[in-house]
Formats: structure tokens, sequence, C-alpha cells
């Protein structure tokens, strides 16, 4: 993920709604509704349960049911509106009913405590009518919801919207942003004998003074910046103090230019210890089929097993098939959820579980004790002298294994592609509590290639700890490699993405070379490798395109290679490296990920990420520092050292995310549920702007400040395993380096 081409309203279709700002006058302000002419789809307006609604004609109809009682008990409206306090807001619309009938007209919070801006009676008839209203809002908030509010109908009837609107506010839509300092740094740590630099926006092209102050506010390192210019990505004019050689450890670090001054950090031996064990800690908290205990996450965090069937939960004990797909059912409890919403994904969990078990492999042949440990991470598995991320790693692999296809069965071997809701289900909610029933999707070939690598690989890695396991791993991939072979083209339809991601992939030579890769790392059988085609290139990799990792898989095993494959692998490492470390010296902001079309994509903290992988494995390989220095300049970037100010890891930094898109971590709308927990890595700018909340507050954002941390926004700030895993990989390679 998490490129899911999806909403956030139940089962809606994926719409980009532009933005337009109409020409804003003292007295009306600034359009804050999005899509209110209704011209071809609903998005993203919603209706109650017990209010189906459609778009006819170009106008929002909802059938309104009789029987209720309070006004709030049927209603059609939007939510995620931007609102000022102080400033007025006039509403506009025009209705029609099929038969007489009095509404409400409201402007409020969408949460309680619901604070009203107006709530205004509206007398419908059958004859179209245009009303308008005022009010002053009292609160602040992007969180506001417009709603017709139609409860309490004595007789059902259908109610027709148009044309509505919503304007007022000082602040034009996408701007108004405060970035606090203009002195960024990584708000974290940085290490004691590594690269310390901070980027501080100014205008003036000659260098600056700096100085580096302790807890104390004393001067302890100063210097003068290197202009580095305009920066393309943020539209800012950046300078760069390079503090690096002051090397003394402590707390309360402060960078100052002029009157302005950095937020806090430290300087550490092993700055990122933490965060290897928090990002590795996030597939705990995540875990489907298992009491979330207490002893392991503390009781903010603890929660009883989610989809085990127990009322209302379905449960995945025994989940069957999409109608038409096949005729049984499987106990597919367990593994990880993807990200923000239950869905449990095929190609996105094979990802993450080969890069947590490609980190154990690294720390086996790299002599890293850390990762080696069995009480690095607090889970049920400690003690089983096991490695932790081993056993981690395992939780996904059991779930992986019970999606494919059984013996006897048509397209046996294959693996089902996901398993997720019936429908999206509403924020917040707990996976005990969910109601939905959920399905098996249809097979596919990308998803029975991803099987067959993480199953190749932890046949390998398994084979030291649990033979019988091992076997069982290397079984269901070789028996996945042959059902992908006869059935090379089954692939995800884009279109399903009702109740989960579509996760859609139409090229499969990717997963083959990469499979293949694995396979033969783990047999040495030649039918596998005479499929390896792939080369890494800058593109990188991602879910969809998994072709790098049959290189990442020969560098990381190069004794199980022809000794070409292992040249050839290496010198695409050090070339892709090499062009990273340029891309993120060019910028003003250490971004090893630089767009060539200029545009940050769905989940932009994992092109990162990934990227640090990368030049972390050149780093391995050749032990050149720049490679290295390059991963912790990547590490500033994700912790603030940024256009934004902005921490994409919640628990890290001053400024730190802390309101991700996620179901049951959902503190900021429900104030008894948790924040994300630390090591949580957002997704980040995303200049698609996808959803509601990002649409509403950010048109016309720079690339890299396409980024608003609301649990709303999903295209910008959703986590997902696949990303918190190469967090994980290099926060552990940051501090053993």
């Amino acid at each position: 993920m998490s490129v899911k081409t999806r909403l956030a309203a139940a089962g809606l279709p994926f719409l980009l709604i532009a933005v337009v700002a109409s020409p804003a006058t003292a007295a009306e302000g600034y359009e804050r509704v999005l899509n209110g002419t209704f011209d071809s789809v609903k998005t993203p307006w919603w209706s109650s349960g017990n209010t189906p609604s459609r778009v006819e004609s170009g106008k929002l109809c909802a059938d309104i049911p009789a029987g209720t009682v309070n006004p709030w008990q049927s209603m059609i409206g939007q939510n995620d509106v931007p609102l000022e306090a102080g400033q007025p807001y006039t509403l506009r619309f025009t209705a029609t009913a099929t038969k007489n009938a009095t509404v409400r007209a409201t402007v409020q919070l969408a949460a309680p405590p619901n604070t009203t801006t107006m709530n205004r009676p509206a007398a419908l008839t059958s004859t179209p009518k245009t009303f308008e209203f005022t009010g002053t809002s009292t609160v602040a908030t992007r969180n506001g919801q417009v709603a017709i509010q139609a409860g309490g109908a004595t007789e059902a009837y259908t109610l027709c919207l148009d044309d509505v609107s919503l304007t007022g506010g000082a602040i034009p839509p996408g701007g108004g942003w405060d970035y606090g300092s203009p002195v960024r740094v990584n708000q974290h740590a940085y290490p004691a004998s590594g690269t310390k630099r901070a980027s501080i926006v100014d205008a003036a092209t000659d260098p600056l003074p700096w100085q580096l102050r302790d807890a104390a506010d004393q001067v302890v390192a100063s210097g003068k910046t290197q202009v580095k210019g305009d920066d393309a990505m943020t539209r800012d004019h950046v300078h760069i103090a390079d503090f690096t050689a002051f090397r003394t450890t402590g707390s309360g670090y402060t960078v100052a230019v002029g009157d302005q001054v950095s937020a806090p950090f430290d300087i550490a031996v092993k700055p990122y210890d933490s965060l290897r064990r928090d990002a590795l800690q996030y597939f705990y908290h995540n875990r489907s089929g298992i009491p979330i205990e207490a002893k392991y996450v503390g009781d903010a965090y603890a929660r009883p097993a989610g989809h085990v069937g127990v009322a209302p939960n379905k449960g995945d004990i025994s989940v069957p098939c999409q109608p038409g797909v096949c005729d049984y059912s499987l106990d597919v409890s367990g593994g990880w959820y993807d990200a923000g919403d239950h869905g449990k994904y095929v190609v996105n969990g094979a990802l993450a579980a080969w890069q947590l078990m490609d980190l154990y492999e690294r720390s086996l042949y790299r002599l890293d004790f850390e990762g080696l440990r069995d009480d690095l991470l607090a889970i049920p598995e400690q003690g089983n002298r096991v490695p932790d991320v081993v056993d981690e790693a395992r939780w996904e692999v059991e779930f992986l294994l019970k999606m494919q296809a059984p013996a006897g069965k048509p397209l046996a071997g294959m693996a089902h592609h996901k398993i997720h809701d019936l429908a999206w289900t509403p924020h917040p909610m707990i996976p005990h509590n969910d109601p939905q029933p959920r399905y098996l999707h249809a097979p596919s070939t990308a998803a029975t290639l991803n099987l067959a690598a993480a199953g190749a690989q932890c046949a390998r890695i398994w084979a030291l700890w649990d033979r019988a396991f091992s076997k069982r791993c290397l079984t269901a991939a070789e028996t996945a490699w042959k059902a992908a072979l006869a059935n090379p083209g089954k692939f995800a339809p884009r279109e399903d993405s009702v109740g989960g991601g579509p996760y859609d992939d139409t090229d499969v030579r990717d997963e083959f070379s990469w499979a293949g890769a694995e396979l033969y790392a783990t047999t040495g059988k030649r039918e596998y490798l005479d499929r390896v085609s792939t080369k890494l290139t800058p593109a990188g990799f991602s879910w969809k395109d998994t072709g790098a990792l049959a290189d990442l898989t020969i560098v990381r095993l190069p004794l199980r290679f022809p000794l070409d494959r292992v040249v050839g692998a290496h010198a695409r490492v050090l070339q892709v490296a090499d062009r990273y470390v340029r891309d993120l010296k060019s910028q003003g902001y250490p971004n090893p990920s630089k767009p060539a079309d200029g545009l940050y994509a769905w989940g932009s903290s994992s092109a990162t990420t990934n990227a640090a992988v990368i030049m972390a494995m050149a780093y391995d390989i050749s032990f050149k520092h720049e490679y290295s220095d390059a991963v912790l300049e990547s590490m500033d970037y994700l912790l603030g050292r940024n256009g934004l100010n902005q921490s994409f890891i919640s628990g890290y930094g001053e400024r730190a995310s802390k309101n991700q898109h996620h179901r049951h971590w959902a503190h900021q709308l429900d104030n008894k549920l948790p924040n994300p927990a630390p090591g949580s890595i957002a997704g980040g700018p995303n200049s698609g702007l996808q959803d509601p909340v990002a649409q509403q507050n950010l048109p016309g954002c720079a690339p890299a400040k396409c980024y608003i941390d609301e649990i709303g926004s999903w295209s910008t700030n959703e986590v997902a395993i696949n990303w918190n895993s190469s967090l994980a990989w290099i926060a552990a390679f940051a501090d053993t380096r």
C-alpha cells in the first residue's frame, strides 16, 4: 500500500476531485464544499446506513425512511470541511422532496461535542427551492461537517439535493500553513560518529552564520551555511549547516540561525536502537487473530483478538470466496492487517515478510547480534530461542500459506489475492468489533509468485530453526511456482476496490524473476535461475514492481549464484545507489527519492526508505561511507529535516505525525483510543491528493509538501506493513553500519 485505489466512504469508486478556489470577496470567502453539483458521482458525500443515496440526473437523491425520531438519525453529509473560528459561513443548496417535509441544514463538528455553526429548518416540496443560511464558526477545525438531517419522518420519501455550496473563511484552500522554524533538523537524534546537517529556509543568497547550542543554550559549535538555492520539490530557498565534526553526545541540542532556532534533538552513539525495536513492534500491534496483550504493548494498545468469529465479528476461521470464485472456505486467520483497514493482501504481505527475513539474513551474515536476539521485541514468542524478527515474519508467512488454493480444486496451488470486508468499515473500528462479512478474492498470478518467493526464503531461513516448517514452506513455494507457470495470466482486476484495495498488476515478469531468484537460492535448481531476467534500476522496488528484488537476493547470497550473475548485480546496486546519492545531494532536503516527473506518489516515504535500503546494500558490498552517510541523511529527512518540518514517524520528534489513517489507532476520532504506536511511518507527501481531506486542505501544494497529519487523509497519512518493514530495515542498518 498503499497504492490503493479507494475511498474512505463505503464502496465508493475512485475520483480525483479538483479543488478550485473561486474568487473571494470579504463577504463570501472561499468555497469549502467538494463536488456540490453532483455531475457524475456522489464522492465525497455520504448518507446514513438507513438512507441509501445515489446520483440521479446531476442531483444527489436519498431515500428517507419513516419511523426515526431524531433529525440526525437520517442524514446526507460531507465531512472534513475546514472551518475557521470567528469567521462567517454561508450555506446554499437547492432541494426537493417527493412529499412535503422539513429538514435541518447543519454545519457542525463531525464528532462530539458536535459544536454547531448553523442548524436551520428548510421546508421542502416537490418544486425545487434554493435555500441560503449564514452562521459564524466558534471553532477552528479541519473536521467540520455539512449535512442535511432528515430524521423524524412519519412517511418515507425521496429527497434530492443540488448546487450545494459553503463559502466563508479568510484562508484560501491550501493556504495558511505554518511549518514552524525555518531551521530543519532530524528531530530525534544524530549519530555521534555520523553525518550531521541541518537545512535552513532563508531567501539570503550569501552564507549565514549558524550556531549549535547545547541544552543550557551554550554555543558548542558554529560556522557559515552553504547556500543550496531553490529547491524544486518544496519551492523553498535552502541553506545547509554542517556540524558533522561535533561528536559530543547529549540531549537538547538545537541549531540556531539568527533568531530562528530548530526543534531540539539528541546526539547519541546508537540513536536508532529504540526506533528499530518500535518499527518492528508495529507488526505485533497489527497482528490479526491473536489478543494484543498489555504485558507486551501496555494498557492503551491492548485489545482482544480480531477476526476470530466472536460476535459481532465474522472472523477469518472459515472464509468463503466471493460469489462465483470458488466453492470452498478457508481458514485464513492470522497474518498482519495491511494498513489502515482490516484487509490482508498477499502481494503486500509477502514483500513485508521478505524484508523482515532479509533483515535477519543481513544480521546473520554481518554478525549483527542485536538483530539475532530472542529478546529484541516484546512478543509472545520471546524466549523460544529463535530470533524475534524471524518469529514475527513467521506470523505473516503462516497466513500466506493458508491463502493457497487446496489440492483437488480449480487453480490448486494458486494463492488467493486478498481477503477483506464486503465494504469499507467506518472510523473508528477495533478489529474484534468489525461486523462485516469477509471474502476470499480470486487467485492471481502475482499473489502466487509472491507466495513462491516468500516461501522459498522462509524454507532457507527456517531450516536452522524448524525443519518441518521449512519443508512446508518449500513445498508451498514450489507448488505455487508450478501453478503460476500453468496460469500466467490470472490478474487481479483494478475494479475490485470495494472494502479493500485492488493491488492490481497485469505484468508479472518481475514476480517470476524474483520468485525464480529466491527458489534458486534455496534449491539450486537451474529451472528457476533461467527465469531470473530482471535488473535493478533507479525505479527501485515496490509491491507492484518486484523485479529489483532478484538483484538484491543475489547480492545478499553471492555464494549461491553463478559469478557472472553476482558481478552484474553488484554493479547495478552500486550504480543505482550512486544515482540516489546524487539525487539526495542535489536537493535542499536529503531525500534520495527524486521523482523524474516532479510529482510525489502515494507512499512516498517508502520510496525514501526503499532507496535507503539499496544504498545500505551498496555500503555492505563496498564499505564506502558515502552510501552509509546517505542512509543517515535519509533518516534525517524522515525525522523532520524536510520542507514540512515534520517527522513522519510517530513518537519520534517534536513535530511527529500522530494522526495516521488507521481503524483502531484513532485517537483523533475517539479519545478513548490511542494514537499510532511509536515507530509507525506515515505514507508521506502525495501530489495526487486522492482523498477529500487532502483536496480540501492542500490544493496547489509543492510536491514535497502535499501532506497533512489528519486521520481522514488516507492518501497522504496512511500506514502500511511494507512501509514499516523498510523503516525497520534501515533503522537497524543505521546503528550497525
